[in-house]
């Protein structure tokens, strides 16, 4: 079996040692080298071919962006960008994901040493779901000018009226999520008893992630979890999670709620975007719905949580405190969509006190 040759670009040695004691522990991986600034590392790149690249967002000479950019034009490869998620190490994070990184990896702020070993499983994780990436789609992204434009919902769902208010038992729940999201929807999941109305997510999450992440998800909760399927049926004690690169609409079909993939447009340079999903709940389930927003880097999401109460839908967000980044949850609470902020702890005891 071939293994999989990593190189890992970062200035700190202490870094680039731990890296390369978790990522060689796997015997399905190999660090073929490191680098400690993007000139070296454009150079091994070419000596060492790998297969994938981590990369230290902040370094000397050339940041990690500038430095994406550049090999996403010229040589594309998968990137995992190691970030310190600061608020300025949030920002820079979120637009490397744009211009083409797959995912990241949080670099600890304190007691470094210790505190990346209980990360090691995720990083391994991370590295290898990175190599299944398309990179070449990715590389798309980026354009002379750095990064793609950003489009609305409206590129993919045309804004009209919610429905006029019906009387229904049938309760939608709608939740999107981004950076930290993965965790925090565990976190809500958990607690989420098994009679609970339907329940529709949208995690930016590359495409290899949606369906292990589903089945991780199916076996923590006392819901059934998936990954979405087109035109499937959205049935109480159910989760249906949007695939990576596909929006995931909830539409309405007689009395039935169904599920509907659209391969439209990146929307907020996301897709799944949550204010896809999130528009067509206010359009279609309207008052009968709840929308949530966990971390996230960005603003996704923000403008359709406003939709949704606009249509008499109850909405929270995760509160700053709780949050890895309070991006989209702090956007939303800035536009007024969010009827509450709480702690990750009690979003699930929330939900179900609206959804009663």
């Amino acid at each position: 079996m071939s293994t999989l040759k990593v190189l890992i670009v970062d200035d700190s040695a202490l870094i680039r040692q731990l890296l390369t004691e978790i990522l060689d522990s796997d015997r399905t991986i190999e660090v073929v080298g490191t680098a400690s600034d993007p000139f070296i590392a454009r150079e091994k790149i070419k000596q060492l071919n790998p297969d994938v690249i981590t990369l230290d967002v902040e370094m000397p000479k050339m940041d990690g962006v500038t430095f994406l950019k550049n090999l996403m034009r010229l040589h594309p490869l998968p990137v995992v960008m190691i970030s310190t998620l600061t608020e300025q190490g949030a920002d820079i994070t979120f637009e490397a994901l744009e211009c083409g990184a797959v995912d990241f990896i949080s670099k600890p702020k304190i007691d470094v040493k210790e505190a990346i070993k209980d990360y090691s499983e995720e990083i391994i994780r991370k590295v290898k779901f990175a190599a299944k990436a398309n990179v070449m789609a990715l590389s798309k992204r980026v354009s002379e000018a750095g990064v793609e434009k950003k489009l609305s919902a409206d590129s993919v769902i045309a804004k009209k009226a919610g429905p006029k208010r019906f009387k229904t038992t049938d309760k939608i729940i709608a939740l999107g999520a981004s950076t930290g999201g993965t965790e925090a929807i565990k976190e809500v999941l958990i607690k989420m008893p098994a009679d609970s109305p339907g329940m529709v997510i949208s995690q930016h999450i590359p495409e290899a992630f949606s369906a292990p992440f589903a089945v991780r998800m199916n076996g923590i909760s006392a819901m059934t979890v998936c990954e979405a399927q087109d035109g499937q049926q959205i049935l109480p004690g159910h989760v249906y999670i949007a695939p990576g690169n596909y929006h995931l609409l909830v539409e309405r079909n007689g009395a039935q709620y169904i599920c509907r993939l659209n391969d439209g447009e990146r929307v907020n340079r996301h897709k799944p975007s949550v204010d896809v999903m999130f528009r067509s709940v206010a359009q279609n389930v309207g008052s009968n719905a709840v929308g949530i927003i966990l971390t996230g880097m960005g603003d996704d999401g923000a403008k359709g949580l406003l939709e949704m109460k606009e249509t008499g839908a109850k909405t929270l967000v995760q509160d700053e405190k709780t949050s890895v980044v309070w991006g989209m949850p702090g956007a939303a609470a800035k536009l007024g969509a969010a009827d509450k902020e709480c702690p990750l702890n009690l979003i699930a005891t929330n939900i179900l006190k609206l959804v009663d």
